[in-house]
């Protein structure tokens, strides 16, 4: 798998190159039942469609054939990071990504809030898509949970979700999570490995315990259902790795966590697309690279909302307009990971990308930017993680390797 182990020792060409990185999340998708058609099939396009005629095109894995990836490791794979050695708990990222006071020795995790019967039973693993404002009352609520010899802080991150930061002596990451991630099951019993991980399990358990008190008779959030338990990351960072000053404009704190874990600065930026176009137009002297982060279609797909999706992609196709009026010398667009509206939830699917450079081969086949049209493309399919040596390359920032 090709990945910054392999590149960083090429990375010594000058090049004042910059690259701009568009990720709009959950992209791939699967045909609709009654079409034929993907999303991204059915979607009116004609920017990325140009981009796809005129570009390399091809297909990324973000893990490798059959695994469904996590938002975190299909990032870092994008990044150039192996995702199964370059490992980080996804509570990690949100508490990196929301600015929290974090840091080595301790431990967070990802919080849902969720909706359970009185059997115990999951009924809605997100509580109906509360509001971030809502989702900060019950923060406040859960504030004076108190854990002998540990102390916590949870912190809302967006819609139901927060971010739980454990602190303590001797705690470990490796607890497993309580997210049964499906409905009509109870919450999963938590799980450690090591003596270290132990002591953040009977943490985490007591602060689940004390959630569901201070949540009783709440609707419709009325307990906690915690994942991805991860301290505090120590990554290569992308300026030496790749001699990169890099940047990211993402409104949602894990993908800002992502991003800071491998050493981006983090541009403050709305939810809107135009805050994101004018946050990266501000910054554009400033930085070599840009990540720019999309995350809606992700929850349209997870929602099983297909026709949202697409309207989406439409939306974020004029967004690529003005993304190209910048000028960026690489533009790069696609995915993390495929979320299939059929499937409403986050697929094993290769993603549809395409690279637009001075350097770009273009096939004549792909003419459509789409699960299939990009499988016509001059790059076939790849693992995610070479993604940045073509980005680095196209920039013209690679030296030869050899004689």
């Amino acid at each position: 798998m090709i990945s910054s182990d392999y590149t960083a020792a090429l990375c010594a060409r000058d090049s004042d190159a910059k690259i701009l990185l568009l990720i709009i999340d959950g992209l791939g998708g699967l045909p609709h039942p009654s079409t034929g058609k993907s999303e991204l099939e059915t979607a009116h396009l004609p920017n990325l469609d140009e981009l796809a005629a005129s570009g390399s095109c091809g297909l990324i894995s973000p893990l490798g054939p059959g695994h469904t990836p996590g938002s975190g490791p299909a990032h870092l794979a994008l990044f150039g990071y192996d995702p199964w050695r370059t490992v980080v708990g996804r509570g990690a990222l949100s508490a990196l990504g929301l600015g929290v006071d974090f840091a080595p020795g301790d431990v967070a995790a990802r919080v849902n809030f969720c909706t359970v019967d009185d059997g115990g039973r999951v009924t809605d693993r997100r509580a109906g898509r509360i509001s971030t404002e809502k989702c900060a009352e019950l923060c406040r609520r859960l504030e004076s949970i108190d854990i002998p010899h540990v102390s916590v802080s949870v912190v809302p991150e967006m819609d139901y979700r927060a971010a739980a930061v454990f602190r303590g002596s001797g705690l470990g990451d490796e607890v497993g999570d309580s997210d049964p991630q499906t409905t009509g099951l109870a919450p999963l019993a938590l799980q450690s490995r090591g003596a270290d991980s132990e002591r953040t399990k009977e943490a985490a358990e007591s602060f689940l315990r004390q959630a569901a008190e201070r949540l009783r008779g709440e609707s419709p959030a009325n307990m906690v259902i915690v994942r991805g338990f991860g301290s505090y990351p120590q990554i290569p960072q992308m300026e030496d790795v790749y001699g990169l000053k890099a940047a990211v404009v993402a409104d949602y704190p894990m993908y800002r966590g992502v991003a800071r874990a491998v050493g981006m600065e983090i541009v403050p930026t709305g939810s809107d697309l135009s805050s994101k176009l004018q946050a990266l137009t501000d910054r554009w002297p400033h930085y070599d690279f840009f990540y720019v982060h999309v995350k809606k279609t992700d929850s349209a797909g997870e929602d099983g909302d297909f026709n949202g999706k697409v309207r989406l992609l439409e939306e974020v196709d004029a967004f690529v307009a003005s993304l190209r009026d910048l000028g960026p010398d690489v533009l790069i667009v696609t995915g993390d990971h495929s979320t299939p509206s059929i499937m409403a939830s986050h697929s094993w699917h290769p993603v549809p990308m395409v690279i637009s450079s001075n350097w770009s081969l273009s096939t004549g086949v792909a003419t459509e930017f789409s699960e299939r049209g990009c499988l016509g493309g001059s790059i076939g399919q790849i693992p995610s993680s070479s993604l940045m040596a073509l980005a680095l390359a196209h920039a013209r920032r690679l030296s030869k390797f050899g004689a």
